[in-house]
């Protein structure tokens, strides 16, 4: 079923946009949020809780490409969970840690976020960047996957990745300083 005939049903109110959403995107958004959370159980709960929060709040645009935007709901709610799970724990911020050597914390950066600059300018960054440095990029600070993963999937080495993850994150840094967000 077409993207934007599930996003009809959801409009429509039919129950079975949630079954059509998840024949369609179920194993999709389960692996995103596995791989943030790495626990099935939460992971069944954030897909489940995925649905809730499109039925509730399926946008006046409706979305063209509705997978990215089931995921970037995935991502949120498993980051949220992440955080209540981990929130006495230390070194969960594995990931975080790796993104703030090329962001610096500013009263600038916080207001190009407000603004929706900061989007702007990391998609714009993103598309300057070619597609296996882009690919590699997204499986690790949207998707989370390890470094591992990420090698069987490219067929890279783990030191290629590392390294390449690192130049990419300097050129961010850049970037970010040169466009003025940082």
């Amino acid at each position: 079923m077409e993207d934007f005939q599930i996003v009809n049903m959801y409009w429509s109110r039919s129950e079975y946009a949630i079954s059509e959403t998840d024949k369609k995107y179920g194993r999709m958004l389960y692996g995103v949020s596995f791989s943030l959370i790495s626990s099935h159980e939460d992971a069944d709960e954030c897909v489940n809780d995925t649905y809730l929060k499109a039925w509730n709040s399926m946008p006046e645009e409706r979305p063209t490409y509705l997978g990215a935007f089931l995921a970037k709901i995935t991502r949120c709610l498993s980051i949220d969970r992440c955080r209540l799970k981990y929130a006495q724990k230390r070194g969960s911020g594995e990931l975080v840690k790796e993104l703030t050597e090329c962001v610096v914390s500013s009263e600038d950066t916080e207001i190009a976020f407000e603004k929706g600059c900061l989007r702007e300018t990391l998609d714009k960054f993103l598309y300057s960047l070619s597609k296996e440095k882009r690919t590699v990029f997204m499986m690790r600070y949207f998707f989370s996957m390890p470094i591992a993963d990420i090698s069987d999937k490219t067929g890279m080495s783990s030191g290629q990745i590392k390294m390449m993850l690192s130049r990419t994150r300097k050129s961010l840094g850049e970037f970010l300083a040169k466009e003025g967000v940082m």
